[in-house]
């Protein structure tokens, strides 16, 4: 007998999405379309260990999560809601029995897109995304951004009825929007990936974000943006094994272990933006994040290069963000000084104030260039502006290493 858990698990990911896009197409209930499909799952793993895997566990599952969807709107209170759903139980019936051959590709776009409209505040979309196309339970949810379950629930909530509410069409965008639209979907799934390979340990959330990205493709295989940021994903969590070190403390990439990242993901990466063909901002940015993934040591990467990519992305969005990164590669491959006098303009400029990465790329280059004392301060001031405890550890050893 197939291991139940793991069968489930290999369930989830290929068809929590698709029964609650159909479920709800059918019902336009989003919190019933969730219930009822967590419904399913939660019985499935006591009824598969009792019986068995079965045959075709999507469809047991789709027919499962629609007789609970039958059986909780027949138990509606008011006679007027009776009639109502008479008829979409009606279509529940024909849905559930026909879903095993149904093509619900369309129906996990419109899913998809519609999480991700731009009528909803970013943190909504992020959070709807996660809860009904990923399938995580609202307390994973509220513990990866670090609100309480309740908190997170409430947005949810919020979410949904903003979606009623509002008239939010449940579809794909029509031909004139769907450049705009998939920019928008992309960048959830892009916020959400970082989230989750910033916060080291939450390599789950990481790895959601590329199913969910995976699964663009697979539904839009023609967008080269959707390619090409599945790609930079894959090429940066490839790294996912080597970032923590033996004492728990977050590595950079110069002190990483490169033995230890994913050959898979990086191939799998490489070729996924070798098929792209494009020459977009994700595309740009997975050029870079290849650079590093096939250099076989720190000392070889090609920094020239990644200084050309740099150039071309500012084209595309000239931002404080890429200058500060095009400036550390300017500074590894011209020198310290050179990176140093970019990084200083950019201070002066005041458009990174608060933000934490600059006075520690300051600091960087500043120890490269034996000028300790500068290096400190510089230190000392990204210790003050960093908010989690793993950049804190890292810069307070940095900041150690001066004083030995």
């Amino acid at each position: 007998m197939p291991d139940v858990s793991e069968a489930l698990a290999v369930a989830h990911a290929s068809d929590w999405a698709k029964i609650v896009a159909g479920l709800i197409k059918v019902t336009g209930n989003w919190a019933l379309a969730e219930d009822c499909a967590q419904d399913a799952f939660a019985t499935a793993l006591v009824r598969w260990r009792v019986d068995g895997v079965p045959p075709k566990p999507a469809a047991w599952l789709a027919l499962t999560a629609r007789n609970r969807a039958i059986d909780r709107l027949r138990r509606a209170s008011s006679e007027a809601s009776r009639m109502r759903e008479v008829g979409i139980v009606h279509e529940l019936e024909n849905w559930g029995a026909a879903f095993s051959a149904s093509d619900v590709d369309d129906e996990r776009l419109r899913l998809i897109f519609t999480c991700c409209h731009p009528a909803l505040p970013m943190p909504a979309r992020v959070a709807l995304t996660l809860r009904t196309v990923a399938g995580l339970t609202t307390g994973e949810i509220a513990s990866a951004f670090l609100v309480s379950e309740a908190t997170m629930a409430q947005r949810l909530v919020r979410a949904r009825q903003k979606i009623e509410n509002a008239g939010i069409p449940y579809r794909v965008p029509p031909a004139e929007l769907l450049g705009e639209r998939l920019n928008g979907v992309l960048a959830v799934l892009y916020l959400l990936f970082n989230e989750g390979y910033t916060t080291v340990r939450r390599n789950d959330l990481a790895r959601s974000a590329i199913d969910l990205a995976a699964s663009v493709v697979e539904l839009m295989p023609r967008e080269p943006e959707a390619r090409s940021l599945l790609a930079l994903m894959l090429l940066q969590h490839s790294r996912r094994d080597a970032r923590i070190g033996s004492d728990g403390e977050v590595l950079t990439l110069e002190e990483q272990d490169r033995s230890l990242w994913d050959d898979s993901d990086i191939a799998r990466g490489l070729a996924t933006l070798a098929s792209a063909r494009a020459r977009g901002s994700y595309a740009i940015q997975a050029d870079i994040a290849a650079c590093h993934a096939q250099a076989t040591t720190a000392d070889d990467t090609d920094w020239p290069r990644i200084v050309s990519l740099y150039d071309e992305l500012l084209v595309l969005a000239p931002t404080p963000i890429i200058e500060l990164n095009r400036a550390i590669a300017v500074g590894m491959a011209d020198g310290p000084d050179a990176g140093l006098a970019l990084l200083a303009r950019l201070s002066a400029s005041g458009r990174l104030a608060g933000y934490r990465l600059l006075p520690a790329a300051r600091a960087d280059f500043a120890r490269r260039a034996g000028r300790t004392a500068e290096a400190a301060e510089l230190y000392r001031e990204a210790i003050a502006l960093a908010t989690s405890d793993d950049d804190q550890r890292l810069l307070r050893r940095r900041l150690a290493s001066l004083e030995q």
